[in-house]
Formats: structure tokens, C-alpha cells, sequence
């Protein structure tokens, strides 16, 4: 994933994590009301510009899994949309950044 300039979530609350996270370098926000946070970037699948946002994970073996639920709205998030087709990703978990190729389950 290239170094251009990302886009935060546009919801307020997400971009307010998602600054603390940023700026302390992961040491602040990893833990958001007593879970586990990842940040997420993907690559806009229409536009091309990076997108990020903050998620809950959890961990299965040595793989992050994220739930593409949306708070149970009938349609994906749009991060899910951007995964699928182009799945080349970032994440930070806490202090540590990894490129990842993601894959979803049914």
C-alpha cells in the first residue's frame, strides 16, 4: 500500500478514535471501552484513495478477523466493499503495522 494521504471514516466518534490512535502510535486506543481495536486501510475500490477506519477484532490462531456487520444494517460497510475487491490492506494493532492480503468467510 502506497504513502499517499488516507481518508478517515467520516463519522465523527470513528475519526476521534481513530486521531488518538494515530497519534500516540497505537498506544492509545488500541483498547476502546475495554476491547480490542484495530485500525483498517483499505483502498477505495471506485476512487483509489486509502480509506481507514477503527474496528473491533478479535483473533483466531495468528489471523485478525473483523466482523463486516455494520451494526446489523442489511447492507455491508462500505471498508467491506473496498476489501473485497482490491484486498491488499494495512493494519495497526496496537504499536504494530502489517501489509496483509485479507479473505473473507461466509
Amino acid at each position: 500500500m502506497t504513502t499517499s494521504k488516507v481518508i478517515d471514516s467520516p463519522v465523527g466518534w470513528v475519526q476521534d478514535h481513530i486521531r488518538s490512535y494515530v497519534e500516540s502510535n497505537g498506544k492509545e486506543g488500541h483498547i476502546w471501552r475495554g476491547v480490542p481495536t484495530l485500525l483498517l486501510t483499505t483502498t477505495g475500490r471506485k476512487s483509489g484513495e486509502l480509506r481507514r477506519t477503527a474496528l473491533i477484532y478479535g483473533r483466531d490462531g495468528d489471523d485478525y478477523v473483523i466482523v463486516a456487520s455494520k451494526g446489523g444494517a442489511p447492507k455491508n460497510p462500505l471498508w467491506y466493499e473496498n476489501l473485497v475487491a482490491l484486498p491488499k490492506v494495512t493494519i495497526q494493532v496496537a504499536t504494530e503495522v502489517f501489509d496483509c492480503v485479507a479473505s473473507t468467510y461466509d
